[in-house]
């Protein structure tokens, strides 16, 4: 067997099945199935790193994610390292490379071990006070030493080289745990018809009965009853079982995350697997079966390597086959601590003492011990150990008396009691509270539609978890809508102790030496007496207290301090624990590799990138793109020996003297519906909606509350109760987003439902005097003439054979049509139209050029010539604001006085004295370019083209008091000259519109 700790007979791996790995270099053999953890143990190494603040010896606590000392850097090569993962999670793998942390120049000598001796110094809060004075110093000397000292690990510096996945699933129920609560929560429910999920952080499901040894149920071990029940599981079809996988967030509508790690435990994983996935659960109901985490007890040098949880001992021993030491103590509150000793007797570990601080403990233990040979010291407590890189011996005193007796040990186990883990609970928003008899937190009133059963909702008893969880699976599932079926009858024979008895006091036995450390937060080197240093300096609130000493701030987030802190602080404000209060309980549960997160979002992926239906024939016709938010959209069409301005020239020449197709897809489109669809348009546009006929359009300005402007678009109505609404680009989501939030909060009495159709429809624009011509041959059902169809409305009918939503619109100021068909036939309708438009002279144009017809006709594009900042009047789109509407949007934030004062910048145009230079957007401008620095600016550029239709340059920008100011001259101060402007309307070309006739 690997490992001189290895127990003849004791665990459930196999011994034959051996892995070799590395242990800051030193080549180490374990089992598989082994945590770098018990393999560690196993190989009689105990000292796994060195605390944050202090740097002094440690190893390992639990055996579980609640880890606060042993984090490791763990490889497979140069490329595939990552720092800070707990060894007690991680399972061993043929040629793993494991590195300690936090320590210079050797786990065993480090140079920063220095900072224990200095450790008066570095008191809690010693930072808000030390770095104070002199101010001076801070940039200097304090924060480069406090940047350097700070974190854990060394972040890889190299590309990492896997993949990572992201999935979505949706079920009735979601079971967050694979205990005993969970198993039977999970088989009820999945028995009563519903899609169950069922997730658990460890390899193999079980919970408590990886460590438990006296349960049966059903004729079987519990750990063999669950493995059972998980094979059930497995093969029913409406569950999916995930093991290494934890929940990690609960978030708003049962929306539930979870991190598979698919395989950090495989030595040659298959290129094709990811190696971690992220799982985004929507659940119906969620079941939180997260059990109990055990707390240490808090007594001088309680931190020394080889002292560690009565219950990681017994996980160590029971499922590894690992014995913790050779002669082990035992202190404790609480009687699980006792079987984890009579297991370690049993195997042939010598346990010289087992000392609790109770004056009574429950008789049948006792008489236990006594058949074992275990000496039983009640009312007693350790006072303090010695050792240096491991525990060496433990002092044992009476409580309230004086003096001690010394045992020599190898390794000490402790349990102060069990803490319920509420985190999912508090996660979904909930609040816990107080259970006087238990003297515990719990969960309260569940705020999503969740429940939580076992050990984390204060169920001891093992029959009652069992009842508990076979009727919350049921209910799960009813609650979920699911028909039940025939149900799951629980196993009549179960036999076993409860789980575990609680006492929430800090586990300080014999009212320690205030003068030695006695350590609460492992990680952060958080100490009994920093907490009553807080206490003391003023800090009342637990969350003061916190963020005083950094106690539960860790990595592990306090799993097994922040109660000990909490303790502490009643007992010195003198108190019951919750008037102190509780801290909050965030996401992740525990931490989340960036890689889980980010996933396929990197690289060319670190967008998400949108593609319009005629991407591909716009790539194959020579399009450069360019990214407008995630969408890649046709910047221009480059010719042989065409540069990017000769080509938008060409284009912008073509569409106003024959035609031009161009996508316009990525518009947003919502669909607004229902008897009261006018009403809402009227309360969220300035223009009003009333009078609108079906079968027209109408161009609409959106206001913010302050009056300034947030998006614009045509709105086309479909029918009395239908709009087709458009947006821009950027705003689509966001738009949406605005009217759903108004129409919940501000408006829910209106009949309206709004459905965003971006991606339902394609959009080909066709601009210019041959528009017409080119698509009525394809258009069914639409009479397109002038008379029938004019500028600003919208027909139903087909086209190419497809049904279309046809616009008769323009935003070239030239005659045109806008196509809206079903996406999945954009690409064809499309080829169908360039077939006919490119023998008549037409071309495909992109945004630069659509950019600069617009700027022709002066259309503004909101973001660009607007900054949020600018109001209808300020763009001289007052035209578009209904006089005599009584509300909307915005109304009382346009008429604030500084909104309707004069000298307000205003959109105008601008001419520059030479035409050939094309200003720069973005550029001041001035009254008097002899004025001193800094100057008075009166606005500035916000867009600028050289028109090829105009022979010129033109632009728009706002300026104070623009339309003022019309026919004078102002300039734009540039680096190497100062250029002369002229303001004049934003109208460039056709100034009467006659060209949007045709």
């Amino acid at each position: 067997m690997s490992g001189a700790n290895r127990i003849a007979g004791k665990g459930r791996l196999t011994p034959a099945r051996t892995v070799r790995f590395t242990f800051d270099g030193q080549a180490l053999t374990a089992v598989e199935g082994d945590t770098l953890a018990s393999a560690l143990i196993a190989n009689g190494i105990h000292l796994t790193g060195r605390s944050f603040k202090y740097h002094r010896p440690r190893g390992m606590l639990s055996a579980g994610p609640e880890e606060p000392n042993a984090l490791m850097d763990i490889g497979r090569d140069s490329a595939r390292r990552t720092p800070n993962v707990r060894a007690t999670v991680q399972e061993v793998f043929d040629g793993m490379q494991a590195k300690s942390q936090n320590r210079w120049p050797s786990l065993s000598f480090d140079i920063g071990a220095v900072n224990n001796l200095a450790s008066p110094m570095f008191a809690a809060g010693f930072y808000y006070k030390t770095f104070m004075w002199p101010k001076a110093a801070w940039k200097k000397l304090y924060e480069p030493v406090i940047r350097n000292a700070a974190g854990l690990g060394v972040s890889p510096s190299e590309r990492d080289p896997d993949h990572y996945a992201n999935h979505h699933a949706h079920c009735d129920v979601l079971v967050i745990g694979g205990g005993v609560a969970g198993l039977a929560a999970a088989l009820s429910a999945a028995h009563a018809g519903a899609e169950v999920i069922i997730c658990d952080e460890q390899p193999e499901m079980g919970g408590a009965f990886r460590h438990e040894t006296d349960t049966t149920i059903a004729g079987k071990s519990g750990f063999d009853w669950a493995q059972a029940v998980v094979a059930e599981l497995r093969a029913m079809d409406n569950v999916r079982v995930l093991t290494r996988t934890t929940a990690f967030g609960y978030q708003a509508q049962n929306h539930v995350g979870l991190v598979e790690r698919v395989t950090e435990h495989l030595a040659a994983p298959d290129a094709r697997l990811p190696r971690e996935r992220m799982w985004q659960v929507r659940a119906r109901q969620v079941v939180i079966a997260t059990g109990a985490i055990e707390r240490h007890m808090v007594f001088a040098n309680n931190d020394r390597p080889g002292i560690m949880l009565a219950s990681a001992a017994r996980t160590f021993l029971n499922h590894f086959g690992v014995a913790v030491g050779a002669r082990v103590g035992v202190y404790t509150a609480n009687d699980s601590a006792y079987n984890a000793a009579f297991d370690l007797k049993r195997a042939g570990v010598s346990i010289p003492v087992i000392v609790d601080v109770r004056p009574q403990v429950d008789a049948a233990l006792l008489a236990r011990a006594a058949d074992l040979g275990i000496e039983v010291l009640t009312g007693h407590a350790v006072v303090d150990t010695k050792g240096s890189l491991r525990v060496r011996s433990m002092k044992v005193a009476r409580i309230g008396g004086g003096g001690g007796k010394d045992y020599a040990i190898d390794a000490l186990i402790m349990s102060s009691g069990w803490t319920p883990s509420v985190h999912m609970y508090s996660q979904s928003r909930g609040k816990v509270v107080w259970d006087e008899a238990s003297e515990r937190f719990l969960p309260g009133v569940h705020p999503q539609a969740s429940m939580s059963i076992g050990a984390c909702n204060g169920t001891d008893d093992l029959n009652e978890t069992i009842a508990e969880a076979v009727r919350a699976g049921r209910e799960s599932a009813e609650k979920a809508g699911v028909a039940s079926g025939g149900g799951w009858a629980p196993p009549a024979a179960v036999a076993g102790t409860s789980w575990a008895g609680n006492m929430m006091g800090s586990g300080e036995g014999a009212g320690p030496d205030t003068t030695v450390k006695a350590f609460v937060d492992f990680q952060n080197d958080v100490t009994a007496k920093d907490i009553r240093l807080a206490v003391r300096e003023g800090m009342e609130s637990i969350e003061h207290v916190k963020r005083f000493t950094t106690n539960g701030m860790a990595t592990d987030q306090g799993k097994t301090s922040n109660i000990h802190g909490l303790a502490i602080a009643a007992e010195m404000l003198d108190r019951p624990l919750p008037k102190v209060g509780l801290t909050t309980f965030r996401s992740p549960y525990t931490p989340v590799t960036f890689g889980a997160i980010v996933n396929h979002s990197r690289g060319a992926l670190f967008d998400p990138t949108r593609k319009t239906p005629m991407h591909d024939w716009e790539a194959a016709h020579g399009a450069v793109f360019e990214d407008v938010g995630q969408w890649k959209r046709a910047w221009y069409y480059p010719r042989t020996g065409e540069d990017m301005h000769q080509a938008v020239n060409r284009e912008c020449r073509t569409v106003r003297e024959a035609a031009g197709l161009f996508d316009a897809s990525t518009l947003g489109k919502i669909e607004v519906v229902g008897p009261d669809a006018a009403a809402f348009l009227n309360l969220l546009y300035t223009n009003s909606w009333d009078k609108l006929e079906p079968g027209r359009c109408k161009y609409g300005i959106m206001l913010r509350e302050d009056g300034f402007i947030y998006d614009d678009g045509v709105v086309g109505r479909m029918a009395e109760d239908r709009f087709h609404v458009t947006t821009t680009t950027g705003g689509a989501p966001r738009v949406m987003h605005h009217m759903e939030d108004y129409l919940q909060t501000e408006f829910p009495h209106l009949k309206v439902w709004l459905t965003s159709t971006s991606e339902q429809w394609a959009v080909i624009a066709v601009q210019g005097p041959k528009a017409r011509e080119i698509i009525a041959p394809l258009v069914e059902g639409i009479d397109m003439s002038s008379e029938a169809m004019p500028h600003m409305s919208v027909r139903e009918g087909r086209i190419c054979g497809v049904p279309t939503r046809l616009f008769r619109m323009s935003f070239t100021g030239e005659a045109g049509f806008e196509v809206n068909v079903p996406a999945d036939y954009g690409k064809a309708v499309w080829e169908a139209i360039w077939a006919r438009a490119e023998p008549m002279g037409a071309c495909a144009y992109g945004t630069e050029a659509m950019h600069v017809l617009r700027a022709e006709k002066g259309y503004i594009i909101v973001g660009q010539d607007t900054d949020g900042t600018v109001t209808p009047d300020d763009a001289g789109l007052n035209w578009a604001v209904a006089k005599k509407k009584p509300d909307f949007v915005g109304i009382r934030g346009m008429k604030r006085p500084d909104l309707v004062r004069e000298g307000r910048k205003q959109l105008v145009g601008l001419q520059t004295r030479d035409p050939k230079i094309v200003l720069e957007e973005g550029a001041q401008i001035v009254a008097d370019p002899n004025q001193t620095v800094p100057m008075k600016m009166l606005g500035h550029v916000t867009s600028s083209y050289w028109s090829e239709n105009c022979g010129r340059s033109i632009a728009m920008g706002v300026v104070a008091g623009g339309r003022s100011l019309m026919g004078q001259t102002l300039y734009v101060p540039m680096p190497d000259r100062t250029i002369e402007v002229t303001v004049t309307d934003t109208v460039f070309i056709d100034k009467q519109g006659e060209r949007l006739n045709g």
